[in-house]
């Protein structure tokens, strides 16, 4: 199976850094159109230079915060009116602050489900009408294995995370019959900033260095690894490709088997 993106365009949203940027640069090397989204105007046109050209792409840069669902909507309404719409989104963006749920500040729970859901949600309607006329689109939202087992010390996110996977499903439902795939790619303790950061929590929590709190982490994953970038990367790319084009509706852990129910 040859996965050729040449000739199409993939709107990457928390490409500064982590996942997003892995994404965006597989697509790029699988010869796509990118544009980068995020907040981060210095750090997306760093990765604007690092993006593969060799078969003539040209790649964009968006700059917007996603905590602010208004910016985002004028952002991309405008973009898309310039420019034209997009035939891969993936929506991405940093998950929330760890902690119980129990103590959690309703503000938690409305500024996540803002930056999650709302801001995901502008950015597919402001696409789904070309993807609907070109009858190509894929949607693969970026969100955690916590939608299928809840992961402990992460109340907020747990919460919210279910919250896309359920409108995911719904979308997929939806747009179906015009060619429009909707996936959830799930990860699993992936190598990037926010896994240190979660490591370093649970570390000073349970009073132990963060070297042990790694080996304790790895050890609950059946490969005793943490998954690269690029492995999540790869998944997300085969998802956003013509052959999966009768895949839709689903959530896909990348997590090494960690996830104990099917």
């Amino acid at each position: 199976m040859d996965i050729n993106f040449q000739g199409k365009s993939a709107l990457v949203c928390g490409s500064s850094q982590g996942i997003g940027k892995a994404c965006a640069i597989e697509l790029a090397n699988l010869g796509a159109n990118v544009t980068l989204f995020s907040r981060n105007q210095t750090a997306l046109e760093q990765v604007k230079s690092e993006l593969n050209t060799e078969q003539g792409q040209q790649h964009q840069v968006l700059v917007a915060d996603f905590s602010n669902t208004e910016q985002v909507k004028e952002v991309i309404n405008a973009h898309v009116n310039a420019s034209g719409g997009y035939d891969i989104l993936i929506n991405n963006t940093g998950g929330p602050a760890p902690g119980p749920a129990n103590v959690a500040g309703v503000e938690e729970f409305i500024n996540a489900f803002n930056l999650h859901l709302v801001s995901n949600h502008h950015l597919v309607q402001a696409l789904i009408p070309s993807m609907k006329e070109k009858q190509y689109g894929r949607i693969i939202n970026v969100i955690s294995t916590s939608v299928k087992q809840p992961l402990n010390g992460l109340g907020v996110s747990n919460t919210i995370r279910g919250a896309v996977a359920s409108w995911a499903k719904t979308l997929a439902n939806e747009l179906g019959e015009f060619g429009i795939t909707v996936n959830n790619v799930l990860p699993g303790a992936t190598a990037t900033a926010r896994l240190d950061a979660i490591i370093s929590g649970k570390a000073k929590k349970q009073n132990i260095s963060i070297e042990q709190a790694t080996i304790n982490e790895k050890a609950i994953i059946p490969m005793r690894r943490f998954a690269k970038p690029e492995e999540f990367a790869a998944a997300a790319a085969f998802l956003a490709s013509p052959a999966a084009g009768y895949i839709t509706g689903i959530n896909l852990p990348v997590d090494g088997g960690r996830t104990s129910c099917l």
